[in-house]
């Protein structure tokens, strides 16, 4: 089959699942919780720009609540990508929807069974063909393109008042965490605060721990970033992340201050094998749990 036609059935699909508005998955009511408020799982597909398949969980009720979007990493392993979960940080984000947020996890163009698509013509290419080779990555672009989708979500979840407008906040993990703060140094009205997790690109070359492609780099798009950012960020890294390890992790921050950007950061102690997927595991959410609270408090 002519891969155009293959591609232009794929996003009918996509289309005809948002046809059928939502498919709740559970609802889960936590009577132990402070808030005392039952929330909703569901899966949308988001007929934005590029059709978009979303884990969402949020408060029960007619809302309109403050949102939450998160972002997960990338892998450019094409067989990695097919085993991404359609539901991902579920812990995480069930716990940013126990305090009020309805929160909105995009499953990244590519991933999952969109992970079928040729690198080189299909929807993934669109937003990872300005990352360039490892001798010459494009850091800084690589940021942006994710970050751009966050955009989309923030202006469809708005016209369609399902959240209240200026009081989003972004969240993201490992690139998606790099795309949060890409977006950072945009200074949308409509973001409050941003809260990253072993946010960065370009680690484990070859699957090597501490390996960054090109570390140099990537600590000057974070100043470039640094420069014109102004919105309030919660930067967590681990001491034990093999993707970036605390003198980058460092670095990056002292970069991103100097050139005039605002953010707390926050070093935890080892956590599991490699710290760098804290975020995946529901036991890790004690540990940052009292920060993010913490800073969440000072700019909802």
């Amino acid at each position: 089959m002519p891969h155009r036609l293959l591609m232009h059935q794929r996003l009918l699909i996509f289309i005809a699942v948002h046809a059928m508005i939502a498919v709740v998955l559970t609802f889960v009511a936590f009577a132990d919780e402070p808030a005392n408020r039952p929330i909703q799982e569901e899966v949308w597909a988001l007929p934005m720009t590029l059709p978009t398949i979303a884990y969402v969980v949020r408060p029960v009720g007619d809302g309109p609540f403050p949102l939450v979007i998160m972002n997960h990493g990338v892998s450019l392993n094409q067989r990695e990508r097919s085993f991404f979960p359609l539901v991902e940080f579920r812990d995480a984000a069930m716990w940013f929807a126990r305090r009020g947020y309805m929160v909105v996890a995009p499953s990244g163009s590519g991933y999952g069974a969109a992970a079928l698509d040729d690198p080189e013509h299909g929807i993934y290419s669109v937003f990872y063909s300005k990352i360039g080779g490892c001798d010459n990555p494009n850091f800084r672009d690589a940021g942006f393109a994710v970050a751009l989708i966050d955009k989309w979500i923030i202006d469809y979840m708005t016209e369609q008042k399902l959240v209240v407008p200026d009081k989003t906040i972004v969240v993201g993990q490992s690139a998606g965490g790099w795309a949060a703060l890409a977006l950072s140094s945009q200074n949308l009205p409509t973001v409050r605060a941003v809260i990253t997790f072993a946010a960065g690109r370009g680690g484990r070359v070859g699957g090597k721990p501490n390996n960054n492609c090109a570390p140099d780099k990537l600590v000057a798009a974070t100043a470039e970033f640094g420069r014109t950012a102004r919105t309030p960020m919660l930067w967590i890294y681990i001491e034990n992340d093999t993707f970036f390890g605390p003198a980058l992790s460092n670095r990056m921050h002292q970069a991103y201050t100097a050139a005039g950007g605002s953010a707390e950061y926050h070093l935890l102690p080892p956590f599991g094998s490699d710290g760098h997927f804290l975020i995946d595991s529901p036991d890790a959410i004690p540990l940052w749990a009292p920060i993010v609270g913490a800073f969440l408090d000072n700019h909802e």
